[in-house]
């Protein structure tokens, strides 16, 4: 069942999407300088860019986001929580909006300052966000809200583009303001989310965490349990693991990462699923796709609308994930989404290069373009593609991330393993623009072949986390119980309190684990406990 009717349970899905709203602010950037490539008043606006300026442009976000994911991000959101964290990463979208927006005329420098800037709101937001989500939802629905995380991309893809298509059917009104407009309504959402923030519950673990403010934790597990057994059974297993990471200084902060062979390993694997996710070919298309459909098509419009369509089509598709992930599990979609996106950049590659090309003149260039049934069956595959990434790569890669890590860790290595997207776009698509130009079609077989690359990663190294109590994740990888170790220092002897679900779910999340999944306490539900060997 994906919803509980009941009012709290309502209440954790309404605060977990004020913070999933986050989302759109990365998914309507990522869809604005795209709309602005189309416009030929912002190309006017700042001197006809080249090829490599543009990928400059687009790139100069990624360095924002990266320096906030690695090194502020993780701090401010322990520091000062996570709400407060989505709310610093709003506040400096909204300032470097108006930079973009009103950037002098010929100084692409300030532009490209601006989307600086937003790269460092946004890489604090999007670590303290799915955090936020993933420490207050409960285990057997925690994948189908982070599943409204990359929903909430889509949102803000589908705003701009349409926004875009808008402005774009009265270019001769609106002039210089065809791309203003597109890019100015980027303050909307994060407007909208600090105006919310202050009346949302901070996150219980943070505040046990910060200076063991029980008190506080209890009033915010209230808001969103159902029964008071509940709160009192949840708060202290919280206790228990943060017990055991405070009195184990390998354990503390950034040292961690790499100091802790289960963590080092949960490290490198997120790593490469981040990193895969730009490299199946979808963020290209999100800030290439003009570039790519004026090979196809000859008009703005046209593009346009494909664009809005594409962005509409995409939250459909990524509600996909909303009922797939906890029945499924995340291993299964990885792979299911890796093979169905191999075939379609394949087929698209041998489409375009096995079909005849035309040319028509654009101004004293002639420029490369495909007959309209070629077109649309190009389309076709793009659309196909999106069909497939949206609840596989693009969904599950953020709900695996943001469950896997301890609490001693999880905003600094969410936040460097989620910006560790934005690494890989910064290399790639500084010349993917190039590679377009000089190889065409040809490009997407390298595509084609990364994805099955990354089906094959997952199924041989990746281990299934649905249904698996966050506190109790370290032994799916091989480490230490902190909830178990915690409560011995404190001197519990039963620690298994929590409501962590059945006997089934927790072996299939340990397939892989490197210790065992046993039954305790046969009167309460079951717990994952380390191997004393590990």
């Amino acid at each position: 069942m994906i919803f509980n009717t009941s009012k709290k349970r309502w209440y954790n899905w309404y605060v977990s999407l004020v913070a999933a709203a986050c989302m759109v602010l990365y998914g309507y950037d990522a869809s604005v300088f795209n709309a602005c490539q189309n416009s030929k008043h912002w190309i006017a606006y700042f001197n006809t860019p080249d090829s490599y300026t543009l990928g400059l442009v687009n790139t100069s976000y990624n360095i924002g986001a990266i320096v906030a994911g690695f090194f502020f991000g993780g701090p401010i959101s322990d520091r000062f929580g996570r709400r407060w964290g989505m709310g610093i990463g709003c506040f400096l979208t909204i300032i470097a909006t108006f930079m973009q927006t009103f950037a002098p005329r010929h100084n692409l420098g300030v532009f490209i300052g601006g989307r600086v800037i937003i790269g460092l709101g946004q890489g604090i937001a999007l670590t303290s966000g799915p955090i936020y989500i993933g420490e207050l939802a409960p285990p057997e629905i925690r994948g189908k809200i982070m599943g409204f995380w990359q929903l909430f991309y889509s949102v803000g893809s589908f705003i701009a583009y349409w926004i875009a298509y808008a402005t774009g059917k009265h270019v001769n009104t609106l002039g210089e303001w065809d791309w203003k407009t597109i890019v100015i309504f980027q303050m909307m959402v994060p407007t909208l989310i600090i105006a919310l923030l202050p009346f949302i519950p901070e996150s219980p673990r943070w505040y046990v965490q910060r200076g063991n403010q029980v008190e506080n934790a209890r009033a915010s597990l209230l808001r969103i349990r159902d029964t008071a057994e509940e709160v009192e059974d949840e708060l202290l297993v919280i206790r228990e693991a943060i017990q055991y990471e405070k009195e184990n200084a390998q354990t503390a902060d950034y040292r961690a990462l790499w100091t802790d062979k289960s963590v080092r390993k949960r490290m490198w694997i997120a790593f490469i699923i981040n990193g895969g996710q730009q490299l199946t070919g979808q963020g290209s298309l999100n800030s290439y796709s003009s570039q790519i459909y004026k090979g196809i098509y000859k008009d703005a419009e046209t593009i346009n609308l494909i664009n809005a369509i594409n962005g509409t089509c995409g939250i459909l598709f990524t509600l996909n994930a909303v009922w797939t992930v906890d029945r499924y599990g995340r291993k299964f979609l990885f792979i299911i989404g890796g093979i169905g996106m191999a075939v379609c950049m394949l087929a698209f590659a041998s489409v375009g290069i096995a079909t005849p090309n035309s040319y028509y003149k654009s101004g004293s260039t002639m420029k490369l373009t495909k007959e309209q049934p070629t077109g649309i069956a190009l389309t076709f595959l793009l659309f196909l593609f999106i069909f497939f990434y949206k609840p596989t790569w693009g969904a599950t890669t953020w709900i695996w991330t943001s469950e896997v890590f301890s609490m001693n860790v999880r905003a600094q290595a969410v936040g460097m393993c989620s910006q560790w997207q934005n690494v890989s776009n910064l290399v790639f698509n500084q010349f993917f623009p190039i590679f377009l130009a000089k190889c065409s079609f040809y490009t997407f077989y390298f595509f084609g072949g990364i994805n099955c690359l990354l089906a094959l990663f997952v199924l041989f190294i990746v281990p299934e986390t649905r249904g698996i109590v966050l506190e109790e994740m370290d032994v799916l990888f091989g480490g230490v119980n902190h909830v178990e170790k915690g409560g011995a220092q404190m001197g519990i002897e039963d620690t298994h309190h929590i409501h962590a679900g059945d006997n089934e779910k927790l072996e299939r999340g340990a397939q892989h684990n490197l210790g065992e999944i046993e039954e305790v306490v046969p009167a309460r539900p079951v717990t994952a406990k380390s191997d004393s060997r590990v």
